[in-house]
């Protein structure tokens, strides 16, 4: 897999133990200008890379190598970026140490201005839980930023939200091998169970009663299944529950700027904003995205009707969305 590795050194995180040896794995597309105003960042979502992100952005395309500055980013713990896996012991497996969006957010700061001379973002997008780090950069660094495109995702996890990934990891944990993240061998049940689950909060109902899963090319729901549990048992089991307590954890407002007060946060965001929601997310609801909005000055809603749910907008699953996603980026970066 091709990319780069940025050298963070022993960082601090918020939860004030630092992550030794930290590393950021990026990688870049097209060529910075010359007044360094011309970055989009693109983070990386829950089980996805920087590879998964080419599918937002391409010739033609509202994101365009051409003429911006891409920078997909990977988030800590996917394998890539530091990550219970990769990291060395003492930090290594269940002792990684905990780290939040907040962390993410100021490590990709640090790439961004001190290492690859970005002056100022025109934008910061991304699904699921890449938006939701979208949302913290507008909120962290409101004068770097100057237009947010978060889909599918919150600025806030919503306690609901928590409970489901309360049931994922539950069936993770469940599995004996597991040993409370000291296992010597994958705990192959576990992740089979872990991506079993997951697969019934990912799409809609609907997506199900039409036998949608069909696009997909799978028969039966239960083919789909088996796939999600395949595709689970590729994913380390502690990288897997280190990202879910990043996103469980998920608060723009939770940061010494704003002590805790999330309207604060979402009012001191200046980026111009819009934010794209799926009606039938089973997780990331559109009500919590309305709330949201409300406070962000000039933020605006838009609800794309689909029964694919969540998944909508993984890359690659639906034309409709990828036009719509088009549709408010253009406007963003005029």
């Amino acid at each position: 897999m091709d990319y780069e590795i940025f050298e963070l050194g022993d960082f601090e995180l918020q939860s004030d133990a630092p992550l030794a040896g930290a590393k950021l794995a990026y990688k870049t597309y097209g060529e910075l200008n010359a007044a360094g105003d011309n970055a989009v960042v693109l983070p990386t979502f829950y089980t996805g890379t920087h590879v998964r992100n080419e599918g937002y952005f391409g010739p033609g395309r509202a994101l365009d190598p051409a003429r911006h500055f891409i920078v997909s980013i990977n988030l800590f713990g996917n394998g890539l970026s530091s990550s219970p896996s990769n990291t060395p012991p003492p930090q290594a497996g269940a002792d990684f140490p905990r780290i939040t969006f907040y962390d993410n957010v100021r490590a990709q700061h640090r790439l961004l201005i001190e290492h690859l001379g970005v002056d100022s973002i025109a934008l910061v997008s991304g699904w699921s839980m890449a938006g939701c780090q979208s949302f913290q950069w507008g909120a962290q660094y409101p004068d770097r930023v100057r237009a947010i495109l978060p889909f599918c995702a919150s600025a806030k996890t919503s306690e609901h939200n928590i409970v489901f990934l309360e049931g994922v990891k539950a069936a993770l944990q469940a599995d004996a091998v597991f040993a409370d993240g000291r296992y010597t061998e994958p705990p192959t049940r576990g992740l089979r169970a872990f991506g079993r689950v997951y697969a019934g909060w990912a799409f809609s109902q609907t997506f199900f009663r039409e036998r949608i899963y069909r696009e997909l090319g799978f028969d039966s729901a239960e083919e789909l299944l088996r796939d999600w549990e395949r595709d689970h048992l590729d994913w380390d089991a502690n990288d897997l529950l280190a990202k879910l307590w990043t996103w469980q954890r998920g608060d723009i407002g939770a940061q010494t700027a704003y002590g805790g007060d999330f309207v604060a946060a979402l009012e001191a965001i200046r980026a111009r904003t819009i934010v794209i929601a799926c009606d039938n997310d089973l997780y990331f609801r559109p009500e919590d995205n309305e709330f949201e909005v409300a406070h962000i000055d000039g933020g605006e809603l838009r609800v794309f009707e689909s029964p694919w749910g969540h998944c909508v907008a993984s890359p690659g699953n639906n034309t409709g969305f990828a036009a719509y996603f088009d549709t408010a980026a253009r406007e963003l970066m005029r």
